[in-house]
Protein backbone atom coordinates (compact mmCIF):
# COMPACT_ATOMS: atom_id res chain seq x y z
CA UNK A 1 0.00 0.00 0.00
CA UNK A 2 1.15 3.32 -0.99
CA UNK A 3 0.61 6.46 1.48
CA UNK A 4 1.14 10.22 1.55
CA UNK A 5 2.14 11.52 4.93
CA UNK A 6 1.95 15.39 5.10
CA UNK A 7 4.20 16.35 8.63
CA UNK A 8 6.14 19.86 8.94
CA UNK A 9 7.47 18.21 12.35
CA UNK A 10 10.37 16.45 10.77
CA UNK A 11 11.26 14.28 13.79
CA UNK A 12 7.69 13.28 13.71
CA UNK A 13 7.76 12.98 10.09
CA UNK A 14 11.11 10.62 10.15
CA UNK A 15 9.84 8.22 13.02
CA UNK A 16 6.68 7.67 11.17
CA UNK A 17 7.81 7.30 7.74
CA UNK A 18 10.43 4.89 8.88
CA UNK A 19 7.73 2.55 10.93
CA UNK A 20 5.81 2.48 8.13
CA UNK A 21 8.50 1.44 5.73
CA UNK A 22 9.42 -1.09 8.00
CA UNK A 23 5.44 -2.45 7.87
CA UNK A 24 5.65 -3.06 4.35
CA UNK A 25 4.04 0.41 3.15
CA UNK A 26 5.73 2.59 0.42
CA UNK A 27 5.57 6.45 1.60
CA UNK A 28 5.99 10.18 0.39
CA UNK A 29 6.57 12.46 2.54
CA UNK A 30 6.14 16.33 2.43
CA UNK A 31 6.06 19.25 4.69
CA UNK A 32 3.14 21.26 3.77
CA UNK A 33 -0.46 21.19 2.72
CA UNK A 34 0.34 23.01 -1.06
CA UNK A 35 2.87 20.24 -1.18
CA UNK A 36 0.47 17.59 -0.71
CA UNK A 37 -2.59 18.68 -2.64
CA UNK A 38 0.37 18.18 -5.87
CA UNK A 39 1.07 14.97 -4.58
CA UNK A 40 -2.41 13.62 -4.72
CA UNK A 41 -2.48 14.92 -8.38
CA UNK A 42 0.29 13.47 -9.52
CA UNK A 43 0.06 10.24 -7.78
CA UNK A 44 -2.61 7.77 -6.48
CA UNK A 45 -2.24 6.71 -2.94
CA UNK A 46 -4.25 3.94 -0.82
CA UNK A 47 -3.93 6.51 2.26
CA UNK A 48 -3.48 9.75 3.26
CA UNK A 49 -2.04 11.20 6.62
CA UNK A 50 -2.44 14.79 7.57
CA UNK A 51 -1.05 16.99 10.25
CA UNK A 52 -2.73 19.69 11.32
CA UNK A 53 -0.58 22.61 11.52
CA UNK A 54 0.88 22.73 8.64
CA UNK A 55 2.15 25.68 6.74
CA UNK A 56 0.37 27.28 3.67
CA UNK A 57 -2.39 25.29 4.05
CA UNK A 58 -3.62 23.33 7.53
CA UNK A 59 -4.61 19.87 7.14
CA UNK A 60 -8.59 20.64 7.20
CA UNK A 61 -8.13 22.89 4.38
CA UNK A 62 -6.45 19.96 2.10
CA UNK A 63 -9.24 17.40 3.52
CA UNK A 64 -12.35 20.06 2.47
CA UNK A 65 -10.20 20.61 -0.69
CA UNK A 66 -9.95 16.74 -1.45
CA UNK A 67 -13.43 16.37 -1.06
CA UNK A 68 -14.54 19.03 -2.91
CA UNK A 69 -12.87 17.45 -5.64
CA UNK A 70 -14.48 13.65 -5.62
CA UNK A 71 -10.89 12.59 -4.01
CA UNK A 72 -12.67 9.51 -1.42
CA UNK A 73 -8.93 8.23 -0.66
CA UNK A 74 -9.32 7.50 3.29
CA UNK A 75 -8.38 10.19 5.32
CA UNK A 76 -6.28 10.18 8.67
CA UNK A 77 -6.00 13.51 10.86
CA UNK A 78 -2.80 12.93 13.26
CA UNK A 79 -2.64 16.38 15.45
CA UNK A 80 -1.35 17.79 19.07
CA UNK A 81 -4.93 19.54 18.64
CA UNK A 82 -7.30 17.62 21.57
CA UNK A 83 -10.39 19.74 21.61
CA UNK A 84 -13.34 18.30 20.57
CA UNK A 85 -14.25 20.95 18.27
CA UNK A 86 -11.44 20.34 16.39
CA UNK A 87 -11.83 16.76 16.17
CA UNK A 88 -15.27 17.62 14.73
CA UNK A 89 -13.70 20.30 12.36
CA UNK A 90 -11.62 17.25 10.96
CA UNK A 91 -14.51 14.50 10.36
CA UNK A 92 -17.06 17.09 8.89
CA UNK A 93 -14.19 18.14 5.90
CA UNK A 94 -14.09 14.79 5.27
CA UNK A 95 -11.43 12.45 7.29
CA UNK A 96 -12.31 9.19 8.46
CA UNK A 97 -10.31 9.14 11.77
CA UNK A 98 -8.83 11.00 14.22
CA UNK A 99 -5.16 10.44 15.77
CA UNK A 100 -4.22 12.93 18.73
CA UNK A 101 0.00 13.43 19.37
CA UNK A 102 1.85 11.55 21.22
CA UNK A 103 0.58 8.17 20.21
CA UNK A 104 1.57 4.86 20.06
CA UNK A 105 2.68 3.92 16.75
CA UNK A 106 1.27 0.66 17.41
CA UNK A 107 -2.37 2.64 17.32
CA UNK A 108 -1.62 4.29 13.80
CA UNK A 109 -0.83 0.82 12.24
CA UNK A 110 -3.78 -0.21 13.94
CA UNK A 111 -5.68 2.84 12.72
CA UNK A 112 -4.65 2.47 9.46
CA UNK A 113 -5.79 -1.43 8.87
CA UNK A 114 -8.95 -0.13 10.17
CA UNK A 115 -9.34 2.64 6.97
CA UNK A 116 -7.98 0.44 4.65
CA UNK A 117 -10.38 -2.72 5.79
CA UNK A 118 -13.28 -0.57 5.10
CA UNK A 119 -12.95 -1.29 1.41
CA UNK A 120 -13.40 -5.14 2.44
CA UNK A 121 -14.64 -6.18 -1.26
CA UNK A 122 -11.13 -5.36 -2.56
CA UNK A 123 -8.97 -5.40 0.74
CA UNK A 124 -9.64 -8.85 2.09
CA UNK A 125 -8.03 -9.97 5.73
CA UNK A 126 -6.48 -13.31 3.91
CA UNK A 127 -5.74 -14.30 0.33
CA UNK A 128 -5.51 -17.68 -1.12
CA UNK A 129 -3.80 -18.40 -3.93
CA UNK A 130 -3.58 -22.66 -4.59
CA UNK A 131 -1.82 -23.23 -1.71
CA UNK A 132 -0.18 -20.07 -0.98
CA UNK A 133 -1.91 -17.89 1.80
CA UNK A 134 -1.12 -14.37 2.48
CA UNK A 135 -2.89 -13.00 5.97
CA UNK A 136 -2.52 -8.79 5.41
CA UNK A 137 -3.28 -8.31 8.90
CA UNK A 138 -0.01 -10.03 10.54
CA UNK A 139 1.95 -9.81 6.94
CA UNK A 140 2.84 -13.51 7.52
CA UNK A 141 2.87 -15.98 4.23
CA UNK A 142 2.52 -20.13 4.38
CA UNK A 143 2.68 -22.29 1.27
CA UNK A 144 1.49 -25.55 1.68
CA UNK A 145 1.69 -24.70 5.20
CA UNK A 146 5.19 -23.77 5.28
CA UNK A 147 5.64 -20.44 6.52
CA UNK A 148 7.99 -18.07 4.35
CA UNK A 149 9.99 -15.67 5.30
CA UNK A 150 9.73 -12.46 3.65
CA UNK A 151 11.56 -8.63 3.72
CA UNK A 152 9.09 -6.07 4.16
CA UNK A 153 9.26 -5.33 0.10
CA UNK A 154 8.78 -8.49 -0.76
CA UNK A 155 5.87 -8.80 1.26
CA UNK A 156 4.88 -5.55 0.11
CA UNK A 157 5.20 -6.90 -3.46
CA UNK A 158 3.94 -9.94 -3.15
CA UNK A 159 0.66 -8.63 -1.55
CA UNK A 160 -0.12 -5.91 -4.19
CA UNK A 161 0.40 -9.14 -6.68
CA UNK A 162 -1.91 -11.39 -4.78
CA UNK A 163 -4.82 -8.30 -4.27
CA UNK A 164 -4.55 -8.45 -8.27
CA UNK A 165 -4.46 -12.42 -8.81
CA UNK A 166 -4.57 -13.49 -12.16
CA UNK A 167 -4.21 -10.31 -13.83
CA UNK A 168 -0.82 -9.57 -15.68
CA UNK A 169 0.42 -5.70 -13.61
CA UNK A 170 3.09 -4.06 -15.10
CA UNK A 171 6.49 -2.39 -13.78
CA UNK A 172 4.32 1.63 -13.75
CA UNK A 173 1.73 -0.55 -11.74
CA UNK A 174 4.43 -1.85 -9.50
CA UNK A 175 6.21 0.59 -8.69
CA UNK A 176 3.34 3.16 -8.32
CA UNK A 177 1.79 0.98 -5.17
CA UNK A 178 5.12 -1.40 -4.37
CA UNK A 179 7.62 1.93 -4.12
CA UNK A 180 7.86 5.46 -3.23
CA UNK A 181 8.74 8.90 -5.48
CA UNK A 182 12.15 8.22 -4.76
CA UNK A 183 12.07 4.97 -7.24
CA UNK A 184 13.91 5.07 -10.02
CA UNK A 185 12.57 3.81 -13.20
CA UNK A 186 15.66 3.57 -14.77
CA UNK A 187 16.49 0.52 -11.94
CA UNK A 188 16.18 -3.18 -12.06
CA UNK A 189 14.91 -3.24 -8.62
CA UNK A 190 11.51 -4.74 -9.35
CA UNK A 191 13.03 -7.78 -11.02
CA UNK A 192 15.19 -8.02 -8.79
CA UNK A 193 12.35 -8.59 -6.33
CA UNK A 194 10.14 -10.58 -8.43
CA UNK A 195 13.61 -12.89 -8.85
CA UNK A 196 13.83 -12.87 -5.12
CA UNK A 197 10.20 -13.84 -4.34
CA UNK A 198 10.29 -16.73 -6.90
CA UNK A 199 13.09 -18.02 -5.10
CA UNK A 200 11.36 -17.96 -2.16
CA UNK A 201 7.56 -18.96 -2.86
CA UNK A 202 8.13 -21.49 -6.08
CA UNK A 203 11.55 -23.01 -6.06
CA UNK A 204 10.66 -25.66 -3.87
CA UNK A 205 7.27 -26.51 -5.58
CA UNK A 206 6.20 -28.50 -8.04
CA UNK A 207 3.71 -25.93 -9.63
CA UNK A 208 4.81 -22.10 -9.69
CA UNK A 209 2.43 -19.20 -9.21
CA UNK A 210 4.32 -16.20 -10.06
CA UNK A 211 4.73 -15.45 -13.82
CA UNK A 212 6.25 -13.48 -16.20
CA UNK A 213 4.60 -12.10 -19.04
CA UNK A 214 7.24 -10.79 -21.61
CA UNK A 215 6.68 -7.26 -22.68
CA UNK A 216 3.88 -7.00 -20.46
CA UNK A 217 4.43 -7.36 -16.52
CA UNK A 218 3.61 -10.33 -13.88
CA UNK A 219 1.06 -12.33 -12.70
CA UNK A 220 0.52 -14.51 -9.66
CA UNK A 221 -1.74 -16.93 -10.89
CA UNK A 222 -2.57 -21.09 -10.10
CA UNK A 223 -2.90 -22.01 -13.82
Amino acid sequence: MRILLAEDDRRIANFVSKGLRENAYAVDVVGNGEAALYQVSVSDYDLIILDVMMPLKDGFEVCRELRQSGNNTPILILTARDAIEDRISGLDFGADDYLIKPFEFGELLARLRALLRRQSEIRPSKIVVADLEIDTVSQKVSRGGHEILLTAKEYALLEYLAREKGKVVGREEISTHVWDESFDVFSNSIEVYINRLRAKIDKDFMSQLLHTRRGAGYVLDDV
